[in-house]
Formats: C-alpha cells, structure tokens, sequence
C-alpha cells in the first residue's frame, strides 16, 4: 500500500493553513531559516569585504541552511521511521504539513478581492501591499488586481507545487531544503547592491530548485484555466526571472489579460514588458484566477497520489 504522505500534508494545509494561535506559540521554521540568514548577513556580508569574498560567505550561509534544514528533517524523519514503523507516515505529513501554503496564500489573496468587491481601493492596497513588494499607494482597481494575481500565480509554484515536487522527489528532507532555499532567495537573492554579491549563490541555487516545478505550475494552470498555452509559449521568458514568468505567463493566458508591465518599485519606474494579451485585470478577474487556483491545486493532489501510489 502506498504511503499518502504528500496527499495528507496536502490536506492538513488546505483545513488548516498554519494558524494564527499555533504560530504564536511555536512559530514557523521559515522564521528560524530568517533568523540565521540574517545572522550571516550581518556579521559577513560587510562593504569592507571583496566582490568574491562576499559572494563566497553567500554561499556558505547557503550551504550552512540547507543542511540545517535538511539534516534536521533526515534525522526527524529517521526517527519517526524508527519509533512509529509501518505508520510513520502520518507523522511524517505533519512535519511537511507547514512547508506547504495553498491556505495561507488564499488567506492573503483573499482580502484584496473582497476588499474590491466593496469599492474600498485604500484596503485593497493596504491587503496587496502584504503580498508584493513594489509600491502600491497609488494603484487602481487594475494594477491592483494585477499585482494579486501575479502574486497568486508566482507562488502556486513556491508555496504549492515547489515544496510538494521534493517532497516527492526527496522526501521529508527535499522538502525542508526547498524552503530554505527559497527563503533565501527571497531575503538576499537580489541583484542590487549591497546584496548582489552575498546573494548570489541563494538565488541561482533557487532558479535552479525551481526549473522543474515552474514548468509543472504553468502545466496544471493551464489544463485547470482550459487554456493559456499559445501565451505560455510566447511570454513565459519575458519575466527577468527564468521560472516565474513560466506560471505567470499561463495565468495570464487562460485569464486573456494583460500581467506584469510597468512597475514602480521605491519610487521609480521598473519597464518591465508586458505578459499576455487583453486589457487590465479586474475584480471578476480576480475570482476567475482563485478558481484557477484552487482547480490546479486539485490537479497536483491527483497528480501527488498517482506518483505516491506508483512509488
């Protein structure tokens, strides 16, 4: 009999998300991952120091998260094996459990839509400003529905479809190394100054952990949104990153709108090009994209118990 680790971390994530009184009480491991990339950061990424030098220390706070994190899970899950035998595996779904966020990335889409839905443009861009980084102070009603759904569609791959990949792939430990991996990207993977260098290892080693599962997210939108492909084809290597342009482009395709373009970051103007064809998204949208979502996100349980069962 397979083992349905992945279909029930899939599950406790989608009943539960990871709640508000469980994180105050324990946290997330994210914010322990957080915790030591910016330990590093702050003792070894110093303007005093070389280009390489830094870029050096980058790596090495890289490599330091990834075994924490996937030595832990290793040993976590040895354990569990040990102690609980043939049912170990209900255990081991609930250390996955919080790598997974299709709830919690509901739960931050959500208020932006509502929020529309009631004309109250301050509280929707209060409620996108939570899940984008660029400034939304003076957005309407399009660029805000765009920014959410570029956001919905980016992270279906990092918060769903990505963990869920290694967890399959690797196990409890593939799982844990991915989010590691990720948070650092998100934290230090960027291209300017002054962290261009220290991140530099944090976010190729992302765009590589997330070639297979960009792909796989822009596969299920597109069968989940019933189309998209011809979009996908065309746009997905308009975006500066190599893998979200990849579900970000069938998003847009199977919504036939517009997504990315021009965005204004610190108060200055990113001319990034335009992704898909039509007009500006809308609220209607919006719910449209959600249904996407949530239909893709079934497509990867099917797609999750098919490979577990063929294990």
């Amino acid at each position: 009999m397979a083992e349905p680790i992945a279909l029930a971390a899939l599950a406790l994530d989608a009943v539960f998300g990871w709640p508000e009184r469980l994180y105050r009480v324990v946290g997330h491991p994210v914010g322990l991952f957080a915790r030591v990339i910016r330990t590093c950061e702050r003792q070894w990424n110093r303007s005093n120091r070389s280009f390489a030098r830094r870029r050096l220390l980058g790596a090495v706070t890289l490599a330091l998260l990834v075994a924490l994190s996937g030595g832990a899970a290793l040993l976590l899950e040895g354990a569990i094996q040990a102690l609980a035998g043939p049912w170990a595996w209900p255990f081991v779904a609930v250390a996955a459990w919080p790598a997974l966020a299709q709830r919690s990335l509901l739960d931050h889409y959500q208020p932006v839509a509502a929020a529309l839905s009631r004309a109250d443009l301050p509280e929707a861009r209060s409620a996108v400003s939570r899940i984008v980084g660029r400034d939304t102070a003076e957005l309407d009603e399009g660029g805000i529905a765009r920014a959410a759904i570029e956001s919905l569609s980016e992270s279906f791959c990092d918060g769903v479809i990505a963990p869920l990949f290694w967890l399959l792939v690797c196990g409890l430990p593939g799982a844990w190394a991915y989010k590691a991996i990720n948070t650092a990207d998100s934290l230090i993977g960027h291209p300017e100054e002054p962290l261009r260098a220290f991140g530099w290892a944090s976010a190729r080693c992302d765009d590589l952990a997330n070639l297979a599962p960009a792909r796989l997210s822009a596969v299920l939108i597109c069968l989940a949104g019933a189309g998209g492909w011809r979009v996908l084809r065309q746009d997905h290597g308009k975006h500066t990153s190599p893998n979200s342009g990849w579900p970000e482009a069938a998003m847009a395709g199977a919504l036939g709108v517009r997504l990315a373009g021009p965005v204004r970051y610190d108060g200055m103007t990113a001319a990034k090009p335009w992704i898909g064809q039509g007009g500006a998204p809308r609220l209607e949208d919006m719910w449209r994209a959600r249904a996407i979502f949530l239909r893709a996100c079934l497509l990867a349980w099917l797609g999750a118990g098919g490979v577990e069962w063929l294990l």
